[in-house]
């Protein structure tokens, strides 16, 4: 029986729901006693339809089960080949947004696999596997293999497209997204504004594709200090988030950390940590309390507590958020390594110099090897490391440290005091 929702909640999603629903029932796969191989086939298709109307609105523990389900029928009851590709890389997608980095690898490279046996070397659908795959490689911190797919991929694109075509932009927004994380703003903002054109004319200012993008750029200001621009910026990727999905959704998480991060630069310390906590509230409610966004978003806190000298509240949000990120993540991720810093500042704080000496040393090993020398969270754990040496009496040791630091930050300043 097709059950339906009261009316109260038949939202856009609700309502899309019935409506999927419905197709599944037609179908013929989930109301025939006996369906052949040609109804199930069907029936493959309508689940996987219906788990991505799940999946639209954020809500994976409902899709998870349906995209299972599909990948089954699709390679037991004579789904084509093409078909199975489409429910391996639901499953990625799926897979990833419940941080379940390893899983959503094998599906995408099983995807990745099968497609090219499918199509010619260079077809649009394996350079959108690509993508896929290279945000996989970005949340495990495989930054130089996202690169590397993401390069192959536009490789592909630029074969069959235009650098004006629409399709061009979601690849030019994941490598700026790439080279955020890399600390590489200057060029990430290139690629954000040739994508941002694409983007506007294609679907317009208004649309939710458009505002998701106007909060990537906003991140990017707000690490540049350009502080106006981010939050006029955010403002409006939050007004049309809100009307899609309402003001509370947990797919906005990304928008309030944003929105933190502006408070936290204008040191309006309040609103900085009601944004966390609501991203930390809102996320662990939704995916649980081991999600990698809960860890990120407690360790963003625990940084917001160390930074006002708050050490009683930042003890216990630090040491979760490192159990968190080296569970979920692993310990050789960056979001980790800066939990770690995080804790290290607590500890030396707290007289636990040689505990702060094994943290420092950890994160600072891992951010060196992920991303380029002059990183700016590499600037961060030197200069939790020229505290530690300063504490321990080593002035001269402490000096280069800072000097280090500072050469790093003097990358990103000149943006900064250009727009203050």
């Amino acid at each position: 029986m097709l059950k339906v929702l009261p009316l109260k909640r038949r939202s856009r999603y609700g309502l899309t729901v019935v409506l999927v629903s419905g197709l599944v029932l037609l179908s013929g796969g989930l109301v025939s006693a006996r369906p052949n191989a040609e109804e199930k086939a069907r029936s493959c298709i309508a689940l996987r339809a219906m788990a991505r109307v799940y999946m639209a609105y954020g809500d994976y523990a409902k899709a998870q089960p349906l995209t299972e389900q599909a990948l089954t029928l699709a390679k037991t009851k004579n789904a084509s080949e093409a078909e199975v590709c489409s429910c391996l890389l639901d499953l990625a997608y799926l897979y990833k947004h419940q941080g379940r980095l390893i899983d959503a690898e094998k599906m995408c490279d099983l995807a990745l696999e099968l497609q090219k046996k499918l199509y010619y070397k260079n077809h649009p659908f394996i350079a959108g596997t690509l993508k896929i795959l290279a945000s996989i490689y970005q949340e495990q911190a495989k930054y130089h293999q996202a690169r590397s797919a993401l390069d192959q991929a536009m490789s592909i694109m630029q074969t069959s497209h235009l650098p004006d075509d629409p399709a061009m932009a979601p690849f030019q927004i994941a490598i700026a997204q790439l080279l955020v994380t890399q600390g590489k703003l200057t060029e990430a903002d290139d690629y954000y504004q040739r994508a941002l054109i694409l983007v506007t004319n294609s679907f317009g200012p208004k649309r939710l594709y458009t505002s998701s993008l106007l909060g990537k750029i906003a991140k990017l200001y707000t690490q540049q200090g350009r502080l106006i621009e981010a939050e006029n910026l955010i403002n409006q990727t939050l007004e049309i988030q809100e009307k899609v999905y309402g003001p509370e959704h947990h797919l906005i998480a990304q928008t309030w950390l944003t929105m933190a991060e502006i408070c936290q630069a204008k040191k309006d310390y309040t609103e900085a940590e009601k944004l966390f906590k609501k991203v930390t509230n809102t996320v662990e409610k939704q995916y649980g309390r081991d999600h990698p966004l809960t860890g990120k978003g407690l360790m963003l806190l625990g940084q917001l507590y160390i930074a006002q000298g708050k050490y009683d509240d930042a003890e216990s949000i630090c040491q979760e958020a490192v159990t968190i990120l080296e569970n979920s993540l692993g310990p050789d991720n960056d979001s980790t390594a800066m939990a770690f810093n995080n804790l290290a500042k607590l500890y030396i704080h707290q007289e636990k110099y040689q505990q702060a000496q094994n943290l420092c040393c950890n994160a600072l090993n891992t951010l060196e090897n992920i991303f380029e020398p002059e990183h700016p969270n590499i600037a961060m754990v030197l200069d939790t490391m020229a505290q530690l040496e300063q504490k321990n009496g080593n002035t001269l040791k402490a000096d280069k440290l800072s000097q280090r630091a500072e050469k790093i930050l003097a990358h990103y300043r000149p943006i900064a005091k250009a727009t203050e």
